[in-house]
């Protein structure tokens, strides 16, 4: 079974992910383009029994546009988003995939919240696309 490892920038807050992700998807909702300070995010998804965490992290818990919430789990250091859960599904942990620092990893197969994409973003490849 492959181990992936993904990290904070400064390396004090871990998480191993065990096996291969449930759903690897990009958001374009305002709220991540704030978190991330990007466009969009990219996450991974993995049951929470795959996933082991080492270090500190501090939550943040917001409402999601469509009402949900979610926490959200980053390193007080240096101020890294590593991990989230969603609080309707507490048994799966999303994982920033630009924390697993790995240009190859899997490719997104779903784009949500497109009607705020960034005109200029394309995102291609077989996947699938909802407003």
């Amino acid at each position: 079974m492959i181990t992936r490892e993904a990290s904070c920038q400064c390396g004090q807050l871990r998480v191993q992910a065990k096996g291969e992700p449930t759903r690897v998807s990009v958001c374009h909702c305002l709220d991540c383009q704030k978190r991330s300070g990007s466009a969009f995010t990219m996450q991974a998804r993995f049951p929470a029994a795959q996933i082991a965490v080492a270090g500190t992290a501090h939550e943040w818990t917001r409402r999601a546009d469509d009402g949900g919430g979610a926490a959200f789990s980053f390193c007080p250091t240096c101020g890294s988003t590593v991990y989230y859960r969603s609080l309707a599904e507490p048994e799966v942990i999303a994982v920033a995939v630009g924390a697993f620092a790995d240009p190859a990893f899997t490719a997104p197969h779903y784009s949500v919240y497109e009607e705020r994409k960034h005109a200029w973003l394309t995102i291609g490849g077989d996947i699938e696309h909802y407003d």
